[in-house]
């Protein structure tokens, strides 16, 4: 009797739902959470710094993605193991809050859960690795204080110079060979869409249109908003304009409830267009007398609306995207209306001067403020491809963040792996005088950290044990500032800086989730919900659909 009652099992197994799978231990449930980890590890990894080499990856849409930035492969790989998710998140935390550093954080989290499972293969307890991690991490931060090497000046957001030169190394990573150019173009946008109080830094104020056509040299900033859409209307060009956005159709209005309209004659037929004409002429009218010169709709405008608009002398232009229109209201301070009424004062937006110009055949609006006080810059993007606009825009993004960050903190440690050798060589100093089990897990997070100067040697085609060695005896000697020159082939202090804040932030994160990872000690997981999955789609079973 009590064997029927579990089904005709013991243990986990009986006590759960049938179709339950239940893994426990260090080999079913540790090593293989390790193992999922090091796989999307070393997935990114090749895709360290500027010599990094590109992942293509096409998604569930069919869309191409060719590029090496590590919150995008790991974003678009949909990845389905819930360890590996765990980095996956850890990355985005890292994209949300810094906008750099993505890479590092999967490839760190990658070499410390490595570290772990040799270390556990070795006979210690989960618990004196994680504490070991745990105390590795505030120690590694309690460091990095004070390896500051650059202290950015405080006139660095009003000139594009010196802003332009902290951002560099953050551009370098992604667009190697073009980070002076795209470096200048985003403290140029950054500066014009920089605040009074720096703190108040909006990333949504610098915008990026992408333009086929022409080379990534012609890329260029323009001071005010740059919609890649033409206007709809005769009038192309209008100075001190007022702005009136709707997100209503600019159209004959349309009842809420089904009626019936009973035409004796063509007379009434006639008298019944014309009512209706005269209805929209009457609310065109109404909007031009409010003082409206321009009308923004985010909805369909109809043939006639837009010939009333013409006659009263007003620029038309759809905007469709909602987050476009969101953005124009905050630009020219005009209220999102949702009916068709004219406008208050107080609803109208201003610009001084808007206008269409033609770039690489694209017609694109512009809004131009012409002043100081516009806070919103756009990046025209130049570019052979999509692919490659895609890939600049997500370098100006990264910068752009890295740019919001420095409004917080803008302390800079050596890059080019130095920093994180000087650590290493902390941590393994700091492990040594450790008197319990810790120190052996304190000792490989200072070895995990040699990751960085590692892989920036191996993806730049150099003997990565020699040049780790010529790092730790540049260091020794005094020479500090000493990384990885992957244009020489050899270590030298070229100059490049990562921000502090940035580097916080990463390893704090991919300790946290290595620790997730490694606590875990039990997998239970439930029998996925739902029927059998629904036939291919393109016909019943057997038809030609099935044999493509």
């Amino acid at each position: 009797m009590a064997r029927s009652l579990t089904g005709g099992s013991f243990g986990v197994q009986g006590m759960l739902k049938e179709g339950t799978k239940h893994l426990t231990g260090l080999e079913e449930a540790t090593f293989k959470n390790i193992e999922a980890a090091k796989q999307l590890s070393s997935c990114v990894r090749t895709s360290l710094g500027p010599n990094g080499m590109n992942k293509m990856v096409i998604n569930h849409l069919d869309k191409l993605f060719i590029t090496n930035d590590s919150a995008t492969i790991v974003q678009e790989l949909e990845v389905q193991h819930p360890a590996a998710k765990l980095l996956v998140m850890a990355s985005k935390m890292q994209e949300s809050d810094s906008g750099d550093g993505t890479n590092f954080v999967v490839v760190f989290a990658g070499e410390l859960l490595m570290a772990a499972e040799e270390l556990l293969k070795n006979g210690l307890h989960v618990s004196e690795v994680i504490g070991g991690y745990n105390a590795s991490c505030a120690k590694a931060l309690e460091e990095l204080d004070k390896l500051v090497s650059y202290s950015a000046p405080a006139d660095v957001f009003s000139s594009p110079d010196k802003l332009a030169t902290c951002i560099k190394s953050v551009i370098a990573a992604k667009q190697w060979g073009n980070e002076d150019l795209v470096s200048s173009k985003i403290a140029e946008a950054c500066v014009i869409a920089m605040p009074d109080n720096l703190r108040n830094f909006n990333v949504d104020n610098v915008r990026v249109a992408k333009i086929v056509g022409n080379s990534l040299q012609s890329t260029s900033v323009i001071k005010g908003l740059c919609l890649t859409r033409n206007v709809i209307s005769m009038i192309s060009e209008v100075h001190n304009a007022k702005i009136a956005v709707y997100g209503t159709p600019l159209d004959s209005a349309t009842t809420e409830t089904k009626g019936t309209v009973l035409l004796k004659s063509a007379e009434d037929l006639k008298n019944y267009n014309d009512s209706e004409e005269a209805a929209l002429e009457k609310i065109i009218k109404s909007i031009a007398d409010a003082g409206a010169n321009m009308v923004i709709c985010g909805q369909s405008i109809g043939e006639l609306a837009l010939h009333f608009v013409d006659k009263y002398g007003m620029a038309c232009l759809k905007v469709p995207s909602k987050f476009e229109l969101r953005r124009l209201c905050r630009s020219t301070g005009a209220n999102n209306l949702v009916r068709l009424e004219p406008p208050s004062p107080d609803d109208l937006g201003t610009c001084k001067h808007v206008y269409v110009k033609e770039i690489g055949s694209t017609m694109c609006t512009i809004f131009d403020h012409e002043d100081s006080d516009s806070r919103t810059a756009t990046i025209v993007v130049r570019g052979s491809s999509m692919n490659i606009m895609d890939d600049v825009e997500r370098a100006i993004d990264d910068g752009v963040n890295v740019v919001k960050t420095m409004a917080r903190d803008a302390r800079f440690v050596p890059g080019a792996g130095a920093c994180e050798l000087r650590l290493a060589d902390a941590l393994q100093q700091f492990g040594e005088a450790q008197p319990g089990l810790d120190q052996y897990a304190i000792n490989k997070f200072g070895l995990a950290l040699e990751v960085v100067p590692r892989t920036l040697a191996e993806n730049a085609g150099l003997d990565a044990t020699n040049i780790v060695a010529a790092m730790y005896a540049a260091h020794k000697s005094g020479k500090e500032g000493v990384g990885v020159d992957i244009v020489e082939g050899t270590t030298s202090d070229c100059g490049v800086i990562d921000l502090l804040a940035t580097k916080k932030e990463a390893i704090r994160f991919a300790t946290d989730a290595a620790v997730t990872v490694l606590r875990v000690d039990q997998i239970i997981m439930a029998k996925p919900a739902g029927g059998p999955k629904a036939p291919a789609q393109g016909g019943p079973p057997g038809s030609t659909g099935d044999m493509l």
